[in-house]
Formats: structure tokens, sequence, C-alpha cells
């Protein structure tokens, strides 16, 4: 099953009262590259982060965003520090005693006082298992969305498969055919230049020249190399860096193909060839 190493994914969950949200992005790479952004108060689940995600993905270069808000359904993100404005009611007892005609704190004086409210903080113990929990269905969520991606370029590369046995259906019959037309014009060139070659000799040189010039064992080749690209996309594995390797040895035989072909028909099929294996490495460097 072929997975794309191109995908998004977004996941929150709630520890009131706040909203925790993994934001996972991750694009082509030639191995694994982790980067983990988390705020201050959580550095120390970065290492756990990134075991999770080395655990999910095989490649990639994959970037993981929290960011940690206050949830607006909470009706509040702050507390009262009970024994700071006890404090503060017994030190105004005090002061009335001293002053009876002073006025009495309002309830905004006491709330404005220092230390009298705070806001509600989290640590990295509170909030462990549900950052766990929420980069958990941000992976899966990234991994449902790579495998699609994955499918379609799957696809797409099973596509240009096909075009390459169509051509190379097409040239397979002419390759007999163009070395008769090479030998007869080469012929007809000595018959011109009236030059009296020694027959056996000719016969030699002609062989020679056919061997250099044939063309079959890089078709074959290239047949083998495209039903082990089809077989390969088949497989349940990561298959990026094997397909990667068998774009190579087609590029390397359409570029032979092409340097040993005297017929126009033949060097026009092989130029077609090597058009669909640059798409299939443009779409193999996608997959994971």
């Amino acid at each position: 099953m072929a997975n794309s190493m191109t995908g998004f994914a977004r996941s929150q969950a709630l520890a009131a009262p706040f909203r925790l949200v993994w934001e996972v992005r991750s694009v082509n790479h030639r191995f694994l590259e982790i980067g983990v952004r988390l705020p201050v108060e959580l550095r120390s689940l970065e290492s756990a982060s990134r075991s999770q995600v080395q655990s999910a993905l095989a490649r990639g270069k994959v970037d993981c965003t929290l960011t940690v808000t206050r949830d607006r359904d909470q009706t509040s993100g702050v507390e009262l520090r009970e024994n700071v404005v006890e404090d503060l009611l017994s030190l105004q007892e005090r002061v009335r005693e001293m002053v009876p005609d002073a006025d009495s704190l309002s309830v905004a004086e006491v709330l404005r006082w220092h230390g009298a409210v705070q806001e509600v903080t989290y640590e990295s113990a509170a909030v462990e298992s549900t950052v766990a929990a929420a980069l958990d269905d941000a992976l899966k969520s990234l991994g449902e969305a790579r495998n699609r991606e994955g499918r379609r370029l799957a696809a797409a590369v099973l596509e240009r498969c096909r075009g390459m046995k169509a051509i190379i259906a097409e040239m397979r019959p002419r390759i007999g055919q163009a070395e008769q037309r090479y030998r007869s014009k080469l012929v007809q060139r000595l018959e011109r230049l009236a030059v009296d070659a020694d027959p056996q000799r000719l016969e030699q040189e002609l062989a020679q020249l056919a061997q250099r010039l044939d063309i079959s064992e890089e078709i074959d080749r290239l047949n083998s190399h495209i039903d082990e690209v089809e077989a390969v996309l088949s497989r349940d594995e990561p298959i990026g860096r094997r397909l990667d390797f068998l774009v190579q040895e087609l590029n390397r035989e359409a570029n032979t193909l092409t340097s040993k072909s005297q017929d126009t028909e033949l060097t026009r099929g092989a130029v077609e060839l090597k058009v669909l294996v640059e798409q299939v490495r443009e779409q193999v460097q996608n997959l994971e």
C-alpha cells in the first residue's frame, strides 16, 4: 500500500479550562525528520511526542505544533486565593479599629489586591495524557490523509507504467526492421563509393555494428523494471526508497536506448519513454 509523505492533520482536546490543538504537517524527505514545537510549560513532553511520531511514520519531514488556549466555553480562567483575601480583610479590621470612620473595601478593590486572584495555569504532568491522546488522533488523521494521497500517486505511476509498456510494445517489432534498413543503407553507400569490400569482412563489420546498435536487451530490462515497479506498489510497507532505485534504473536504460537508437521512430519512442520516466520520478519522490 503506497503512502504519500505529504499531508496535514489537526486535532484538539479539552483539558479544562484549556483547549489543546495539534497541527501536524509533513512533506517529502529522504529520511524521517521531526520538528516538535510546544509551549514553554510543556517542553518536558517533547521527547515523548517525538517517540509517538517515530512509531507512526517512516519517512518525511514532519512538523508538529501544539497550541494551548483558554477554552471559550469555560466560565472562568482565574481562581480566588482565599488565604490572601482573608489576610486582607483581617488587615481591614485592624485599620478600622484604629480609624473607625474608614470606608470598607469594595469587592473590586479586594479583587485588585495583589495576589487576591491568579490565572489558572497548567503543568505538564496534569495534561500529559491529554497531549499524547490528541497527538495520536492527529497522527491517525495524517496517516489517513497520506494514504489517500498515496493511492492517488500510485494510480498515476501505474498509468505511466502502462504508457511505457505500450511504447515498448510498439518499439519491439521495429528493432529488426531498423537494423535491416541500416544495413541496406550502408551497403548502398559502399556501392556509390565504388568500394570493393571483402564480403566476409563486410558481414563481420555489419554483425558487430548490429550488435552495438541492438536495443533488445535495454527493452527487456525496461520491461522487467516496469514489472517490478508495479509489484512494489502493491506491497504493504514503505516503498519509496525501492522505487527511487527502480526509477534510476529506468532512466539509465532509457538513456542508453536513446543513444543507441539509429531509427527515427525508435528514437521518438525512447524520448517518450524518458518523459514518462521523469513523470514517474516526480510522483515517486512523494511516496513513503
